[in-house]
């Protein structure tokens, strides 16, 4: 073989040499690359600060609480122009941030219609039942509100549970009527005769349970009410509480724990040594409410519709608290006016005056 000959021999020698080594990296290559990589090369994984922000804003656990309150001057006509500028907010006398405020005229209503019907309310049942169908007729938004009848003395009865169906709400009203114990003849009078089968039917009957009454209300028929509504308990009876286990600070704790006002309607018999105001308005008071005292039929009648005024000219204050504890304590809430020309005018500001934080017990 020649020279030229040896080298041609050498060269195929060594390209395929190359080749083989070259086929082995891919080989290699191949074998040891993952097989959901993408066809082409990705800078490695590695956590992001939006990650840790998402992570971070689902383990905190804050607790805002909402406010609603109404802004009256010394007329006690309704303002409804207020700005978050003309309001400042305390927390057991610290002052807290608010983080939302609005005027809230569209919120959907949960109202509880509680209607005594103890003898006290004998002679005037007939016009507070005239007076709430005509305010369901002229308030309930069916598509939005809805609305439970309750009747009570000394103990409580559901004639109608919440519905948006006013038919069923009216036939409710038509069914709550006064209930005389055993051997009442009229006038508080109780005649002689037989004796009840149950001496405490005869305590029930004749007598007036409004602070049961209320926090049953609150407990079991508005707490389960949708989020996002607004609560209230309409209150028609003449304040005398006669009976029952649970006292006044029991009833406004379960209205304030529902987040329910209480609209106080006091009405009642003279004879029965008349209404008690002092107890209406602050059971009324402390939840955020009003309590009104008509003295006829019109003046009931103007009660409801100054109760419907207020439910629709209301703000909306929302805050998180500074003392995060979750530790189910009672807090005292305070709305004050900032603005120094409306704390002039001498205007007037209604809320409910506390709340109770959440817990972790469950």
């Amino acid at each position: 073989m020649n020279y030229y000959g040896k080298i041609a021999v050498l060269s195929i020698g060594l390209l395929f040499i190359g080749v083989s080594l070259f086929g082995l990296d891919i080989s290699s290559a191949q074998t040891n690359k993952p097989q959901n990589a993408a066809a082409s090369p990705t800078p490695p994984a590695s956590p992001t600060p939006v990650i840790e922000e998402e992570n971070d804003i689902i383990k905190i656990d804050t607790e805002v609480v909402n406010v609603l309150f109404t802004a009256q001057d010394k007329n006690r006509r309704l303002l409804t122009d207020l700005k978050q500028s003309d309001v400042r907010l305390l927390e057991d006398g610290q002052p807290q941030e608010i983080t939302a405020f609005a005027r809230q005229v569209d919120l959907p209503l949960s109202l509880a219609i509680l209607i005594d019907t103890s003898a006290s309310q004998e002679r005037t049942l007939p016009e507070e039942k005239a007076a709430a169908k005509t305010f369901l007729q002229s308030v309930i938004r069916p598509a939005k509100d809805e609305v439970s009848i309750i009747s009570f003395t000394g103990e409580s009865t559901l004639e109608q549970g919440m519905t948006n169906n006013l038919s069923r709400l009216s036939r409710a009203v038509d069914r709550v009527e006064f209930v005389p114990p055993s051997g009442y003849i009229g006038g508080g009078v109780i005649a002689g005769g037989s004796p009840p089968i149950s001496g405490r039917n005869q305590m029930t009957q004749g007598s007036t349970a409004i602070w049961d009454a209320i926090w049953v209300t609150s407990e079991e028929v508005l707490k389960p009410s949708p989020d996002k509504t607004r609560r209230a308990i309409i209150l028609l009876s003449d304040g005398v509480n006669t009976y029952g286990t649970k006292k006044l600070d029991d009833a406004v704790q379960a209205a304030l724990r529902s987040e329910a006002v209480i609209y106080s309607i006091g009405i009642g018999d003279n004879f029965y040594d008349g209404v008690d105001k002092g107890v209406l308005k602050k059971i009324s008071e402390r939840t955020g409410g009003r309590a009104f005292f008509p003295e006829d039929e019109s003046e009931l009648r103007q009660a409801f519709n100054q109760i419907q005024t207020e439910m629709r000219s209301q703000f909306l204050v929302a805050y998180e608290p500074s003392n995060q504890k979750r530790d189910g304590s009672y807090r005292k809430i305070e709305i004050q006016i900032a603005n120094s020309e409306l704390a002039k005018q001498k205007v007037s500001l209604t809320h409910r005056q506390g709340y109770f934080a959440k817990t972790d017990k469950k």
